[in-house]
């Protein structure tokens, strides 16, 4: 029988193999059967609790087997799961939690330092299950019965780059879809492992990486936190086969071996290495090949499309920093301001639709529809453009485009020469309005480790490789760029830092 929520994918592989190994942890592994025990566990408490179908749990969390048979429980009550990274700060949580108006409020306190201090500032129960505290129930309105109810699994929360939250509606259909391809993309079979620390809040962890896995039936070394000394462990001694991240990620990784002096080959089994969630630099791409011996897939992904929209061929050696091709059961569009599609080469706002795409956003119908186009279209938001064979080529956020004396100049391609200059780590460009009405280009750089920038030289190398409506009128050093937990850079927060010094100034 075909699952139609994502808690019958997961029932029928344990009935398959209950005794087969699925999550490994530094204290020792778990498997399908014992997590099985968890999940009924939490079924019934959810049950008890009086959450019914369309209702919210959320869960404050940090990676743990736990959080996995709370997502699975929701599953089977029909309760949508609503996870927030414990790591918000408690003014963020208190908006996320009045936003979901949930039911139970889950705190994954035995794994988490960041989420036992908010479950702290609550009045908290113990759960049945170990390593979770929850509160007390609370009034909610429910969801009323019908297709919406039935559908949904889980609310993302975005992360917010562009204003306040919102809270993307992923459906069990769109999961079990994705749960498919990501798996069939990379061939992930039993015996793969891959290294879990990606936030299971996040759609890059919650489908990419569970759902594909139990897709699979493959095993996850699960970590509530990126540690690149642990990854060079995981690596070398565990048999990891997959390693996905953002961006962020592997230049962290990569930078913790070169300073432990580490050059040899350190990754016996692995075979599949895949970055998303946050723009690629191609310097980046290229040192993690060098590394690995292996290309770095990549892909287009976002939270209102349940996983990945394109994904890049399996095995495909690419020069470029392309997200790949359309994966089954979605389609796309580059329409162009005036709502044209634009052919092959031209950039244009990136537009999708197919069985990933959300029913909406959670009680934020007015910003639905900004969003929906006639025909069941989402527009995205973000720039790209499709190469002759089909590639997708993302270039920035349509907000983000800066227009320059009539020309339209997209920061990724400023952030790219910036990126290729020695000794740069990071880079950030962005527009500012100007008094004759014109726009500024502005640049951050963020130097790598030790090394000294001279801002000047920096200049030097945007005004030899930039045409001169493209070059940034002001170029920034920072120590460290603010991120996102996703491994995005925050622009309005460098923005805001560099106006409140002016006016200290």
């Amino acid at each position: 029988m075909n699952p139609t929520r994502i808690h019958h994918l997961f029932d029928q592989r344990v009935q398959e193999d209950p005794e087969h190994p699925f999550l490994y942890l530094k204290q020792g592994q778990i498997s399908l059967g014992e997590l099985a025990c968890s999940v009924d566990a939490l079924e019934s408490e959810l049950r008890q609790s009086d959450v019914r179908l369309g209702d919210r749990v959320l869960v404050v969390a940090e990676n743990c087997p736990e959080h996995v048979a709370l997502i699975l429980a929701c599953s089977r009550v029909g309760a949508w799961a609503c996870g927030v990274n414990a790591r918000m700060s408690a003014s963020e949580l208190a908006g996320f939690v009045a936003k979901a108006d949930a039911r139970v409020v889950y705190f994954t306190s035995g794994v988490s330092e960041a989420a036992s201090r908010h479950a702290q500032a609550q009045t908290t129960l113990p759960s049945t299950v170990p390593s979770l505290q929850r509160t007390h129930t609370v009034a909610t309105a429910t969801v009323q019965p019908g297709e919406l109810a039935e559908s949904v699994a889980a609310i993302i929360f975005t992360s917010g780059t562009t204003g306040q939250p919102k809270g993307v509606m992923l459906s069990h259909a769109g999961l079990l879809q994705f749960a498919k391809v990501s798996s069939l993309s990379r061939q992930l079979g039993k015996t793969d492992r891959s290294y879990a620390y990606l936030p299971m809040t996040h759609i890059f962890g919650l489908g990419t990486v569970l759902m594909a896995s139990i897709y699979a039936r493959s095993g996850l070394l699960m970590r509530s936190q990126f540690d690149p000394a642990d990854v060079f462990e995981a690596l070398a001694h565990h048999h990891m086969t997959q390693l996905q991240g953002p961006p962020a990620m592997f230049s962290r990784l990569l930078a913790w071996l070169d300073a432990q002096g580490i050059d040899h080959p350190i990754a016996p089994d692995l075979r599949y290495v895949y970055t998303g969630a946050a723009p690629l630099d191609l310097s980046v791409k290229n040192a993690a090949q060098a590394r690995f011996g292996l290309p770095l897939h990549h892909g287009y992904g976002l939270s209102e499309y349940a996983g990945a929209l394109t994904l890049c061929r399996l095995g495909e050696w690419r020069d470029d920093v392309s997200a790949g091709y359309l994966v089954e059961g979605a389609e796309l569009r580059i329409v162009s301001p005036e709502g044209h599609d634009l052919p092959h080469g031209e950039t244009g706002e990136i537009y999708m639709r197919g069985l990933g795409l959300m029913p909406g956003y959670f009680r934020d119908q007015a910003i639905t529809d900004q969003v929906m186009k006639p025909g069941g279209w989402y527009a995205s938001g973000d720039l790209g453009r499709q190469s002759v064979d089909g590639a997708l080529q993302v270039v920035g956020r349509l907000k983000e485009m800066i227009i320059r004396s009539g020309f339209n100049v997209y920061p990724g391609e400023v952030e790219a020469v910036l990126l290729n200059y020695p000794g740069v780590q990071k880079a950030a460009v962005m527009g500012r309005k100007t008094a004759d009405g014109n726009e500024e280009i502005l640049a951050f750089v963020e130097p790598k480790s030790g090394i000294e920038l001279d801002a000047s030289a920096l200049q030097l190398h945007a005004h030899t490789h930039l045409t001169a409506y493209k070059r940034p009128s002001a170029i920034t050093l920072v120590a460290d760029m603010p991120m996102t937990l996703s491994g995005k850079i925050l622009k309005r927060e460098l923005l805001e830092r560099m106006t409140h010094e002016n006016h200290a100034g």
